[in-house]
């Protein structure tokens, strides 16, 4: 028992330097497309050149990973307790990010026991979805903040109701002895079509404009709120 005990944990073979360069190889070019992948999926503010680089080391690390383990009992336990102590502390910009860390991962380890037809399928399949679908972004949301007196309340309603009927969603009103504050979600969307519709009436002022005109406003803002964060 005690022997059959001291083989699990022997290493069961070495790699030749042919196989570790091919798996290696393997794992680099698939870590290619999944730069070109986000490159592609990511454009505008929010991509990062530094996490995409930074993703395909993660792909040629875990394959790295892999080669040394093999099927070493005591090694990949050993594995599994230094990384148990490591602490990841990097923000997730975009929900999309996490998608690539575990294809990053899931392919170096595929790659670095040899498994090349299911690494190579899995990521053309993620590959293509990702680029069909990566581009699709959240309809930017627009916050209409007004503050005006109390005695506008009314028409301030009225002037919001005529523009956007019930698209516009109020979110928050605050009100005072002699002031009032709205705030409405709308999508840039709804704004445009908006704004386009009162120009084809002959209006062509904007919503803030027009808000202005009704008197007594302190002030009326627009806020974009979206899914992006700058780099």
């Amino acid at each position: 028992m005690k022997q059959i005990i001291l083989e699990m944990f022997e290493n069961s073979g070495q790699l030749d330097l042919k196989t570790i360069a091919l798996r290696m190889g393997v794992s680099f070019v698939i870590a290619l497309f999944i730069y070109i992948s986000y490159m592609l999926s990511h454009e505008g503010s929010i991509y990062s050149k530094k996490f995409n680089v930074s993703l395909m080391a993660l792909t040629v690390i875990t394959t790295t990973v892999m080669i040394v383990i093999g099927n070493n009992i005591a090694l990949s336990l050993g594995m599994v307790g230094a990384l148990s102590i490591v602490r990841f502390r990097t923000a997730i910009k975009d929900s999309r990010d996490t998608i690539y860390i575990f294809w990053t991962i899931v392919t170096g380890i595929c790659c670095g026991v040899g498994d090349f037809p299911v690494a190579a399928i899995g990521s053309a399949a993620t590959f293509l979805i990702l680029l069909i679908f990566g581009r699709i972004k959240n309809d930017n949301r627009m916050l209409l903040i007004i503050r005006t007196s109390r005695v506008n309340e009314e028409r301030v309603e009225a002037m919001i109701f005529q523009y956007f009927s019930r698209k516009a969603v109020l979110r928050v009103k605050n009100t005072t002895d002699s002031s009032s504050e709205f705030i409405y979600e709308i999508s840039k969307r709804t704004l445009e079509k908006a704004q386009k519709a009162a120009s084809t009436k002959g209006n062509k002022s904007s919503i803030t404009e027009a808000l202005y005109t009704l008197g007594d406003i302190e002030y009326c803002n627009l806020v974009m709120q979206n899914d992006e964060v700058s780099s």
